[in-house]
């Protein structure tokens, strides 16, 4: 099945992807989410590997959190990207992926936990975000960042930030667009926490007879 992945970042990230064509797996020590981190070091570890590097994305729809949390301010963005990503990035050498479980502490005390489980667990309280992993691992290779040739047809939609101001918003969308090959991808301003459709239904309400 077709799966969609939304990437929140922000703008510089964005412009580099978008002008070399590249996603960029990165080394996951410096994750705010200690147990997480860990956990990577840990399979880096135990496999003997010399480098494990990480891109996170979430499956789910757009939500305040993840605009908050990795894309928060103006600059944030959000990609969207098609199931061409991963078809891309699976013919790379020593890329895996898939969908991130979540378990609490007493499911991960009756559970077995293999090293090929590591990856790709997280605590239960961080189950709305719903994320997807790619995974790049080397036994030989001792590298900190890695950039995996990408077509720009992977990319589905591009989100500005809900809190960039309506009259940057114009301006930005046509950069973006006139960097090359960009021309027809969709760019747009998330009206998450502004938007006029949610608005009107508000003004809509009838007064209940006999109360407010």
């Amino acid at each position: 099945m077709a799966i969609s992945l939304r990437r929140y970042t922000d703008i510089t990230a964005l412009i580099y992807l978008l002008t070399e064509r590249r996603i960029t797996l990165l080394d996951p020590q410096t994750w705010d989410d200690r147990n997480d981190s860990h956990y990577l070091g840990l399979y880096r570890m135990r496999k003997k590997l010399k480098t494990v590097l990480a891109l996170c994305f979430t499956r789910a729809s757009e939500t305040y959190h993840h605009w908050r949390v990795f894309a928060n301010g103006p600059s944030g963005i959000c990609i969207r990207f098609t199931q061409e990503l991963l078809e891309t990035a699976r013919k790379h050498p020593g890329i895996c992926f898939g969908n991130v479980k979540y378990l609490t502490l007493k499911e991960m005390q009756d559970k077995e936990i293999t090293v090929r489980d590591l990856p790709f667990l997280k605590r239960y309280a961080f189950g709305d975000e719903r994320e997807f992993r790619i995974i790049y691992e080397s036994e030989k290779k001792n590298v900190r960042k890695l950039d995996i040739p990408i077509s720009l047809f992977s990319i589905d939609r591009i989100t500005l930030s809900p809190w960039l101001h309506p009259a940057l918003s114009k301006p930005l969308q046509g950069f973006l667009a006139s960097i090359p090959g960009c021309r027809y991808i969709r760019i747009s301003r998330s009206s998450l926490i502004s938007n006029e459709r949610w608005k009107n239904f508000g003004e809509s309400a009838r007064k209940v007879s006999g109360g407010i």
